[in-house]
């Protein structure tokens, strides 16, 4: 989304708040619902896709269906000062790592780890370690999933082959 505050209504927040719940909901249905018609819900749909209110349709799935059996958050302490940019390519290079954000507190960034089981989790963790502005890394075990209808909680990917 750009950095201009695109204005949206009271109609459209509904209608986001309907795709977000289940991205399939036809815009009839949605119409139906908020007093629209369903070909007014698809140029609204549309428009805020054009703004970039509106980023994209995915599917959640059960990550061990997918191969993910392991799952951590990992803090990462970086030596000096380093950029998020450079941050942000190191991650790229590990389809295992499926969400990373720089952090305010202690660490510099906080990466989301997906991997096939513990043996594959250690394998990323030291790939992701070799890089020479990395300090240290802290990582957290996920157990379970208190919420498991969030979007954290399901897969974007399929785990890569062994």
């Amino acid at each position: 989304m750009s950095s201009r505050t695109v204005a949206f209504d009271e109609l459209d927040r509904k209608i986001i708040t309907a795709l977000m719940a289940n991205a399939r909901t036809s815009f009839a249905e949605i119409g139906s619902a908020i007093g629209l018609s369903s070909t007014a819900v698809k140029r609204r749909v549309d428009r805020l896709r054009e703004t970039g209110v509106i980023t994209g349709f995915t599917a959640t799935v059960e990550p061990s269906a997918l191969g993910w059996r392991t799952e951590a958050y990992v803090e990462v302490y970086c030596e000096g000062a380093a950029p998020p940019r450079r941050l942000a390519e190191v991650v790229r290079n590990h389809p295992e790592i499926t969400a990373a954000m720089t952090v305010t507190g202690g660490a510099d960034a906080l990466l989301h780890v997906r991997a096939r089981d513990v043996e594959h989790f250690e394998e990323v963790l030291e790939r992701i370690r070799v890089e020479p502005f990395i300090r240290k890394t802290i990582s957290v075990m996920v157990l379970s999933h208190l919420l498991p209808e969030s979007p954290e909680a399901g897969a974007t990917q399929p785990a890569p082959e062994a």
